[in-house]
C-alpha cells in the first residue's frame, strides 16, 4: 500500500517533470503544497473524476495560480479525462488541456480562471456564499458542499483579499476554507521584505476560525481540515510549508518561486524524496490508489442524483442550475416596453433600469442583486429582494459595502457555481475598480451583470473625480464584454433583456444620473437593441448626413436633427447602445444603417472606438478632457456637447 509520502510524491514529480520539459513554469508552490493537497484530495474532498459538473461537489479553487502544475497532477493523477500523461508533458504548450494557468471551461476540473493573485479567493467567496443562498432555497439534501482555497503570501497582499475575506467572514461563510501557502517567501526573497502582517490575527479579526498547521504533517493536515468542516464560521488554516521542498539549493528561498531548476536541482529533489523513477512514470500501486481517491465519494453522488430524481425540486434545481430563464422572460420585457413608450416620461436611465428590473426580479428567482453601498442611487433593489444575511442566506440582495473589486469577483464566483444570475451596481467611474474582474469574467464567459450608473459629466457638481470621461470607451477594448450604453426607458429594458440572455459573457449596464427624454414613443414588440445600433429617427427629406449617438446623447442627436431639417438638411440618427453587437451585425446591415454619408458621433466620452463607425474624417462632439464640478446642464453646455454643437459639426462635413 503506498504511502502517503508517496502519493504526495507523484504530485511533486509530475510537476517538476512538467515545468522542466517546458523549460517554463512555476514548481516551487506544487513541491511545498504536495503534502496538504494529497490530503485534501485523498481524503475529504467531495468530488468524482467521472462527473466534474456534479453539481454537489466541494469546490476546489487554486487562488495561487500559478502553481497551476499541483492541480493539473491532481486531476492526472485521480482519473480526470481531461488530464492525461501526455497533457503533462504538454504543460504550456499551444493547444494543451494544461495551459500555463488554470483556464475555467478549458480543463475538466478547474473550477475558475486564476492567475491574478487574490482573484481567486474573492471567487471562493462567491461560490461559498452562492452554496449558502441555494442551500437555503433547495435544501440540505440537494446542496451541501464546501468551498476549498489554496492562497499563497501574494493572494493575501492583494488588496482585494481584505475586501473579500471581511466580507466572508461578516456573511458568517462557514463551508469555506482557505489553505494558506504560509511559506514566507515571494519571488524577490523573504516576506519580511515587504510584509510583516500576522495573517492569523488579520484573518481572525474579520470573523473567521484560524489555526495553524505543519505543512508536511499528514496527521496534523488531516486532524484541521476534518475540523474546519464543522465551523461556525470560515476558517483558514496556515499551512507552514516550504517553498521548493526537497530541492538541494532552492528550497526555501525566492528562486524556488518559478522557473526550471535545472537537471541537477531536478536530480537532487528525486534523490532527497526518495523518487527514482523516470520523468513523467507513476508506478502502477501509487497511480491505482489515487485513481481510486478520484471514485471515493462516487457513492456520495449517486445517492444525491436518487434524492434529485426523487425530489419535487428537482425541475426547478436543474433550471437553475442549467442557467435557464423562464418562459415568461420576454412577455414581461414587451409589457413594460409597452408601458413605458406609451407614459412617454423624462427620467435617468437608472431610474429606468430600476423599473426594468421589477418585473424581472419578480419572475426570475436566479437574479440576485447587490450593490457597493450604493442601493439607492444605482436602483438595484427591487421590491422582490430581501437582504442575504448570516440569518436569511436566501434573501437575494446582497449589501457587498464599499468593495467593488470583491464584489465583481464575487458575482463571477456565484456565475461559476450555478444557480445565480448575478448582478450589482457602482458608480461607472468606479469601474476601474472592478475591472481586473470583470475581463475575467469575459475571459471566462460568464453570465454577471454590472450595473454602472452616474455615467459621464451628468454626474455633475461631484466633479471630475467622479466624472466617467474615459471608461465607457475603456471598458469596449475587453473582448467578450457587453457594453449597453441605452438612451431611454424602452433601450434600458431591451438591453437588460439581452444582458439576461447572453449566458456566454458579462454585461456592463452604463446608465445615467440625469433626466433623459424618450426616444422611442411608440411601442415596437422586436428588440432593436439586439442588433447594437439601428436607426431610431430617420431622414424627413433625402439623408446628407448620419449622426450616431449612445446614452443620453441620442436625445441631443434628435434634437439636433430637427434643427437641421428646419434648415433642409436631411439627418439620419442612429443609436447605438452596444457596439458589440452592431459589429456582430452582417456588412450589409451596417452599410444599411449607415450609408455611404458624412458621419458625426455624439457621445459625452471620449473619441476613441467611434472612428471604427465614422472614419477618420468623421465630425466627433464629445470629451477630451476632464470634467469639472457644476451641474449637469452648465457641463453640457460648457463642453460643447449640445444639439447646436453637433449640426454645427454636421454642416462642416457636407
Amino acid at each position: 500500500m503506498p504511502s502517503h509520502s508517496d502519493l504526495a510524491n507523484a504530485i511533486r514529480a509530475l510537476s517538476m517533470d512538467a515545468v522542466e520539459k517546458a523549460k517554463s513554469g512555476h514548481v516551487g508552490l506544487p513541491l511545498g503544497m504536495a503534502d496538504v493537497a494529497t490530503v485534501l484530495f485523498g481524503e475529504i474532498l467531495k468530488f468524482d473524476a467521472a462527473a466534474p459538473d456534479w453539481a454537489d461537489r466541494d469546490r476546489f479553487v487554486l487562488s495561487a495560480g500559478h502553481g497551476s502544475m499541483l492541480l493539473y497532477a491532481l486531476l492526472h493523477l485521480t482519473g480526470y479525462s481531461d488530464v492525461s500523461v501526455d497533457e503533462i508533458r504538454n504543460f504550456r504548450q499551444l493547444g494543451s488541456k494544461t495551459p500555463g494557468h488554470p483556464e475555467y471551461g478549458h480543463t475538466q476540473g478547474v473550477e475558475t480562471t486564476t492567475g491574478p493573485l487574490g482573484q481567486g479567493l474573492a471567487n471562493a467567496v462567491g461560490m461559498a456564499l452562492a452554496e449558502r443562498h441555494l442551500n437555503a432555497r433547495f435544501g440540505d439534501e440537494l446542496v451541501d458542499h464546501h468551498t476549498w482555497v489554496i492562497a499563497g503570501d501574494g493572494c493575501l497582499m492583494e488588496g482585494i483579499s481584505q475586501e473579500a475575506i471581511t466580507l466572508a467572514g461578516h456573511l458568517k461563510l462557514n463551508k469555506l476554507i482557505v489553505l494558506f501557502d504560509d511559506n514566507a517567501v515571494t519571488i524577490d526573497g523573504s516576506t519580511d521584505l515587504a510584509d510583516s502582517t500576522d495573517q492569523l490575527k488579520r484573518f481572525e479579526a474579520s470573523g473567521w476560525r484560524v489555526s495553524r498547521v505543519d505543512g508536511h504533517n499528514p496527521d496534523d493536515i488531516r486532524k484541521a481540515l476534518a475540523d474546519a468542516k464543522s465551523s461556525d464560521r470560515p476558517v483558514m488554516i496556515a499551512c507552514k510549508t516550504i517553498i521548493g521542498y526537497g530541492a538541494p539549493k532552492l528550497a526555501g528561498t525566492g528562486p524556488a518561486h518559478g522557473g526550471p531548476y535545472g537537471a541537477e536541482e531536478i536530480a537532487g529533489i528525486r534523490e532527497n524524496i526518495g523518487w527514482p523513477h523516470q520523468p513523467f512514470e507513476v508506478p502502477g500501486d501509487i497511480l491505482k490508489t489515487w485513481r481510486k481517491a478520484g471514485e471515493r465519494s462516487r457513492p456520495a453522488r449517486t445517492e444525491w442524483e436518487a434524492r434529485l430524481s426523487g425530489s419535487d425540486q428537482a425541475s426547478a434545481f436543474k433550471a437553475a442550475v442549467a442557467g435557464e430563464l423562464p418562459d415568461g422572460v420576454a412577455r414581461a420585457v414587451a409589457d413594460h416596453k409597452k408601458k413605458v413608450a406609451e407614459g412617454g416620461e423624462a427620467k435617468a436611465t437608472r431610474a429606468w433600469s430600476g423599473a426594468a428590473l421589477e418585473p424581472l426580479t419578480a419572475l426570475i428567482p436566479e437574479m440576485v442583486g447587490g450593490s457597493a453601498d450604493l442601493s439607492g442611487s444605482n436602483n438595484t433593489k427591487t421590491k422582490s429582494l430581501s437582504p442575504l444575511t448570516p440569518e436569511a442566506f436566501g434573501g437575494r440582495y446582497i449589501h457587498y459595502g464599499v468593495r467593488e473589486h470583491a464584489m465583481a469577483a464575487m458575482m463571477n464566483g456565484m456565475a461559476l457555481h450555478g444557480g445565480i444570475i448575478p448582478y450589482s451596481g457602482t458608480f461607472l467611474v468606479f469601474s476601474d475598480y472592478s475591472r481586473p474582474a470583470i475581463r475575467l469574467g469575459a475571459l471566462m464567459g460568464l453570465r454577471v451583470i454590472h450595473v454602472m450608473t452616474h455615467d459621464s459629466i451628468g454626474v455633475g457638481e461631484d466633479g471630475p473625480t467622479h466624472q466617467p470621461v474615459e471608461h465607457v470607451a475603456s471598458l469596449r477594448t475587453i473582448p467578450g464584454l457587453n457594453v449597453f450604453r441605452p438612451a431611454d426607458g424602452v433601450e434600458t429594458a431591451e438591453c437588460w433583456e439581452l444582458a439576461l440572455q447572453s449566458s456566454d459573457g458579462p454585461s456592463v449596464m452604463v446608465l445615467t444620473r440625469q433626466n433623459v427624454g424618450p426616444v422611442r414613443g411608440s411601442h415596437v414588440s422586436e428588440n432593436l437593441c439586439a442588433k447594437g445600433g439601428y436607426v431610431v429617427s430617420e431622414a424627413k427629406s433625402p439623408a446628407k448626413a448620419v449622426i450616431l449617438a449612445s446614452g443620453s446623447e441620442v436625445e441631443v442627436a434628435i434634437k439636433a436633427q430637427t434643427a437641421l431639417e428646419a434648415d433642409g438638411i436631411g439627418v439620419r440618427v442612429v443609436s447605438m447602445p452596444s457596439f458589440e453587437r452592431f459589429a456582430a451585425q452582417p456588412d450589409v446591415y451596417r452599410a444599411e444603417v449607415l450609408g455611404d454619408l458624412p458621419k458625426v458621433a455624439v457621445e459625452a466620452g471620449v473619441r476613441q472606438g467611434w472612428d471604427r463607425w465614422i472614419g477618420p474624417e468623421g465630425g466627433f462632439v464629445g470629451m477630451d478632457s476632464f470634467g469639472a464640478s457644476a451641474p449637469a446642464k452648465a457641463l453640457f453646455e460648457h463642453f460643447g456637447i449640445s444639439p447646436e454643437a453637433v449640426a454645427a459639426k454636421v454642416k462642416s462635413l457636407i
